[in-house]
Parts: structure tokens; C-alpha cells; sequence
């Protein structure tokens, strides 16, 4: 950076603070920093995903189908977004990844049920076949690798097109189609191999994510934010449970009525979200990504359309930017209607590849 560039800079009020002639420091210093975020930018968005998700089978019917993340493929291999695009392959979770946030009778109980070939699990109303385990170990593990590219710096952002989803999943029960809870694992993940501090979880699906609340309600090194439905599935949520002990404060719901949208949850978002987590400062932001907030959806009734899943998608950005050195991960939870689910996933996706 030359003298002039610098002092244009000065004269722009980027450098604010410094005087009309900057140290040799203060213009190096800069440099470095519009380097690394030049650098940061030209990183591809890692894609997530293993065909092992398509043997989890919960029945003729079932709308958690292995058909959800085939359309989620093929909206995301459009030449305008595959070209920005990393494809990672994940690997199975281990046993002891999976008890960072799950119980063992838990672990124990879920083995046995698909040892015994059950076609649900004795914990909930979570529906299963014979290759369930094998892909709620890889969306567990999809999550983790997500974390390595993204803190590893090999990717900027990250989404994972895996199932089954995982939000509802507590720490010694599966439900709501969810087996393991991906975002939590990986949010435990990131905290214990990559020595990353704080984090903040966001979910936007039209369910709360019960599951992940009740793993990190007393845990003050984790923020839960959540807009929902309600009254609705699985009847958790109030804005008043907002943790205990250590993590007082770190649990924030805003439920919605039926009918609510871009005013409601995009406001939210601005309203609720950004200070909060300007207070917390995350060292990771993690999105469970939920599109049957989407309008249509057969198992909502919130009117979020694809443009307002950008526009959340760059509020979370924006807070993974200020706090987080831009990392962020995204994996996928609701989200039935295929042709929404399909258009909302890509209109994410594509806001992280312009981050």
C-alpha cells in the first residue's frame, strides 16, 4: 500500500482513529487485515454431503425422505452456484463424538432399537430402517468435517446437505424424525479439537429446536437463538426459558404465530439477535437451517419467502463476520415441500458464496 492509497484511505474515514499520517504500522497493519479479507472472500462455500443420507428410510410416506436432499442437489448443481462450490465428503461420527452430547443408555437405546429392527425409536416418534444409524452417524460426522474446512480455512462458509435432521434430538431422547443432534456435535466438535471458544447456534426452522436448547441450557459457552411456531411442534420454546446457571441468558425464543413472516422473523433477527450477539461474541456461528418456515410447507405455517432466507442468511453473516473471522456453518433441518425446499436451500447457499 502506497503513501497515497493510505492516505486516501485516511481521507475515507477507513482508518478512523489514526492521524492524517498514519504509522508504518498502523497502513501495515490495515494491509495485512484487507489481505486477509480479500483472502477469505476468494475462499470457496464447502457443500457437505454423502450418499450414505439417501439409507435412511422412515417409510412409504414419510415426508423426512431421501428425495429432500436430491432436490437440495440438484438446485445447488446450477453452474452459477457449483462453480463456488467445495465439495467435502464427511465421515461417520464416533461413539465418543456422539457422547460429547448424547447420554450412553441414549446411544445404547438407539442401537438396540435398530439391532432389533424397530421402525421407530422406543425414545419418540422418530421413524427408522435398517440404514438409519449408518446416516445419522455421517450427518453427525458432516458437521464435524464442515467445522475442520471452515476453522481449517480451506472454505469460508459451509453447508451440509445431510439427514436425518438433528434439532429435536436431547441429549437422551430422539425425536422429530432426529437421531443425533448435528449442530451440537459439531458446535461440542469445534470446541474441543479446534479451540474455539464461544458459539452461537441459529435456528430459523418453524419447529424449535428442543434438542439443542436442552443440551446447552446451563452451558454459558453456547447461545441458542430460535424463532418458531407456536403453539406448535413439539410444544417447547416460551420466550421466558432462557437458561440456567452459567448459561442465564444464552437461550433466546421468539415464537410466532401461524401466519408469521418476514416482518416477524427477519425483525427478530435485527431486533433480537444482533445485539445479543454482539454482547456474546461468538467465535463460530452454526445455523440450523430449517426451510419449512417457507411459505407452502406442509408442516408449517410461517410465509418466509427464498429472498428473506438471503436475507437471514446475511444477518448471520454479518455477526460471523464482526465476532467469528467469518466462519460459519449451516446444516439443514425441516424442510418438506421439494420445490421450496429446493429454492430456499439455493438462495441460502448463494448468499453464502457472495459473503
Amino acid at each position: 500500500m502506497s503513501a497515497t492509497d493510505a492516505g486516501r484511505l485516511t481521507r475515507r474515514g477507513v482508518l478512523r482513529g489514526l492521524s492524517a499520517a498514519p504509522s508504518a504500522a498502523a497502513v501495515t497493519a490495515f494491509a495485512r487485515r484487507a489481505a486477509a479479507a480479500a483472502r477469505d472472500k476468494a475462499l470457496p462455500t464447502a457443500l457437505v454431503h454423502d450418499e450414505a443420507h439417501k439409507k435412511h428410510d422412515p417409510g412409504s410416506g414419510h415426508p423426512e425422505r431421501p428425495a429432500r436432499c436430491e432436490a437440495i442437489m440438484k438446485a445447488l448443481a446450477a453452474p452459477a452456484l457449483a462453480r463456488r462450490l467445495k465439495r467435502i465428503r464427511p465421515r461417520p461420527a464416533t461413539d465418543a463424538e456422539i457422547l460429547a452430547c448424547h447420554t450412553p443408555q441414549y446411544l445404547k437405546t438407539v442401537r438396540a432399537d435398530l439391532a432389533a429392527d424397530r421402525r421407530s425409536l422406543s425414545t419418540g416418534d422418530t421413524a427408522v430402517g435398517a440404514g438409519s444409524l449408518t446416516a445419522a452417524l455421517m450427518a453427525a460426522g458432516g458437521g464435524m468435517a464442515a467445522v475442520d474446512a471452515v476453522v481449517g480455512g480451506q472454505a469460508k462458509n459451509a453447508f451440509c446437505v445431510v439427514r436425518p435432521p438433528g434439532h429435536h434430538a436431547t441429549s437422551r431422547r430422539g425425536m422429530g424424525f432426529c437421531l443425533f443432534n448435528n449442530v451440537a456435535v459439531a458446535a461440542r466438535y469445534a470446541q474441543k479439537t479446534r479451540r474455539v471458544g464461544k458459539v452461537l447456534i441459529v435456528d430459523w426452522d418453524v419447529h424449535h429446536g428442543n434438542g439443542t436448547q436442552e443440551i446447552f441450557y446451563a452451558d454459558g459457552s453456547v447461545m441458542f437463538f430460535s424463532t418458531h411456531q407456536s403453539p406448535w411442534y413439539p410444544g417447547t420454546g416460551r420466550a421466558d426459558e432462557t437458561g440456567v446457571g452459567k448459561g442465564k441468558g444464552t437461550t433466546i425464543n421468539c415464537p410466532f404465530p401461524a401466519g408469521a413472516g418476514r416482518k416477524e422473523i427477519v425483525g427478530a433477527f435485527n431486533d433480537k439477535l444482533v445485539g445479543a450477539a454482539d454482547r456474546f461474541r461468538p467465535e463460530l456461528v452454526i445455523v440450523s437451517a430449517g426451510f419449512d418456515s417457507r411459505k407452502g410447507d406442509p408442516l408449517g405455517r410461517f410465509t418466509l419467502s427464498d429472498a428473506d432466507f438471503a436475507d437471514l442468511t446475511r444477518i448471520a453473516l454479518g455477526i460471523a463476520k464482526r465476532h467469528a473471522r467469518g466462519r460459519l456453518v449451516s446444516s439443514l433441518e425441516g424442510g418438506y415441500d421439494l420445490k421450496g425446499l429446493a429454492s430456499a436451500a439455493a438462495a441460502h447457499v448463494k448468499a453464502l458464496t457472495e459473503a
